[in-house]
């Protein structure tokens, strides 16, 4: 019967932990919301999302290490527990950086 309590405790832990960047699917955010800027506004954009979404990634990938270490040694996903996960942080931004592609894409820009 311990076992059993073990195995469940184990695996609510493990369902809990952070995922990787990797396996975080993209919010769908409208095209339309970047329509009205320029090429060039785009652009900047673009490389101003990009570094946030390399940055919550990064925050990410710690979170998803800090919890397969967690549940190891403790049997808790510690990141997780503790507010470290982004995870909507990163779909949200994956999909503002999906969206601004798909904008210079229907404009043409180069």
């Amino acid at each position: 019967m311990k076992i059993r309590y073990v195995l469940l405790a184990s695996t609510l832990a493990a369902a809990s932990c952070a995922k990787r960047p990797d396996a975080i699917v993209p919010v769908d955010i409208p095209m339309a919301a970047y329509s009205n800027q320029s090429c060039e506004g785009l652009a900047q954009e673009l490389l101003k999302e990009q570094a946030n979404l390399a940055a919550v990634s990064k925050q990410q990938n710690q979170a998803a290490t800090g919890d397969a270490v967690g549940v190891f040694l403790v049997g808790v996903p510690m990141s997780s527990t503790f507010g470290g996960d982004k995870e909507g942080q990163v779909a949200v931004s994956k999909g503002k950086v999906n969206a601004i592609e798909s904008s210079i894409k229907s404009k043409g820009c180069k």
